[in-house]
């Protein structure tokens, strides 16, 4: 394919290039960036793992990164409104020129090896990292972690926020399989941070194994909140007191930002992180679509739960939050999800659900979306794409009431751009 397409045309491009939008392996996508010569990164390389947080969790290490005079890269997905969100040096997304530049180098290596959309995004980021000269590159796993395009890095530190149940069909139906693919993420004698003490035994063998040193939330490092959202976090050579509490909304965000220190200091070593540049970067952080509340007569609550343990922190946060009206969800899952867990979560909160088709082939269309829900307290309406049920939400909704809209970024990018441009 020629150069000189458009954003749009290359996507399509790569959405057609590869039998599969999903073939974890590591094999073509390697062969690809050795001849563009992007092993290892310059400068140093953490890569994010685990079922929820890890999003939050890389966007508090790359604002923290930042303040402390790090040029940072910063690769997630997916993306809710633009793809351009996914790619990002010192918080700006890059420009789609570059973007397209960087395809089109890529399709010149790849020879006869085909790529995914997901390895050309990697692949991407990674060249624009090293074009812009980045010192700190923080990766965001995509799927899984041994076989993600991301764990072609060897990076200094691996964290692992949290394994729960998610991705059954290509990670495995037990703990304990999602959590050896998790862990593929670790390096032999290398740091690993852990979001969580309670990971499968298999995430432990892994570090046993390897010989990693790991550091755990709650164990090698703890934290405590106080009344006024101030906190203290101390452990693992990070010691301050009075921190700011992080932008990001959730009390979950405290774990997420106290792991995020811990991996900064092994990013930083020998230098230790200075408290006035932590607290920059906790003011900085940003991430739409988390826990994110728009104020107004009536309340909007966007969040991209998809599974059961992130609607589980997503109901917690909800009931700490009460609101004098009622409850409307709109929601919306791909089909690989597992509707019933979540909505099961929200089951007490929510007095009527606005069910939503989406688009794609791994779109659940609202019929069978209503069928997998179960019986719940709520009522169920079905109401068309997710542009018709946001405006049929805001005709339910009256002063005091809240809808949340979550399930998928499927569901969140369409809302957002209508409510909270």
């Amino acid at each position: 394919m020629p150069g000189g397409r458009t954003l749009a045309e290359w996507l399509a491009y790569q959405d057609t290039l590869h039998p599969r939008s999903i073939d974890l392996g590591l094999e073509r996508v390697r062969v690809v960036a050795e001849r563009l010569a992007l092993l290892p990164p310059a400068g140093r390389t953490a890569i994010v793992g685990g079922t929820n947080g890890k999003g939050s969790t890389s966007a508090l290490l790359a604002a923290l990164g930042q303040a402390h005079g790090l040029k940072v890269g910063l690769f997630t997905s997916p993306h809710l409104l633009r793809y351009t969100e996914r790619i990002r040096i010192d918080g700006q997304e890059v420009p789609e020129a570059a973007l397209c530049a960087a395809f089109a180098e890529i399709e010149a290596a790849r020879g006869q090896h085909t790529l995914t959309y997901f390895e050309f995004n990697t692949l991407a980021a990674l060249l624009v990292f090293r074009a812009a000269g980045v010192g700190l590159t923080v990766l965001e796993v995509g799927l899984g972690g041994r076989l993600d395009a991301t764990n072609l890095v060897d990076a200094d530190v691996a964290v692992l926020c949290s394994v729960a149940m998610d991705h059954r069909d290509w990670l495995g139906d037990t703990l304990e399989a999602i959590g050896t693919e998790k862990a593929g993420i670790f390096r032999a004698g290398k740091p690993v941070i852990l979001g969580d003490a309670r990971m499968p035994a298999t995430v432990t063998d892994a570090l046993v194994r390897l010989q990693c040193r790991p550091q755990i939330a709650g164990t090698h490092f703890a934290w405590r909140v106080h009344a006024d959202g101030r906190w203290d976090v101390h452990g693992g050579g990070v010691d301050f007191d009075g921190l700011p509490p992080p932008a990001l909304a959730g009390s979950i965000q405290y774990r997420n930002a106290a792991v995020a220190l811990a991996a900064l200091r092994v990013l930083l070593a020998p230098r230790q992180p200075d408290v006035a540049a932590v607290a920059a970067g906790l003011r900085a952080a940003r991430l739409p679509g988390r826990l994110q509340f728009v104020a107004g007569p009536v309340e909007w609550v966007f969040d991209v739960a998809h599974n059961e343990a992130a609607a589980a922190v997503l109901a917690s946060e909800l009931r700490a939050r009460p609101v004098r009206g009622r409850t409307l969800a709109v929601f919306a899952v791909l089909g690989d999800k597992d509707a019933a867990a979540v909505a099961a979560q929200l089951d007490g909160l929510v007095d009527r659900w606005l069910l939503c088709t989406l688009s794609g082939p791994r779109a659940l269309p609202p019929e069978g979306l209503r069928s997998r829900m179960g019986t719940l307290r709520g009522e169920l309406e079905l109401a068309g794409d997710v542009d018709a049920a946001v405006a049929r939400a805001q005709a339910l909704a009256q002063v005091g009431d809240r809808v949340v809209v979550c399930g998928s970024f499927h569901t969140v990018g369409p809302a957002l751009i209508l409510i909270a441009p």
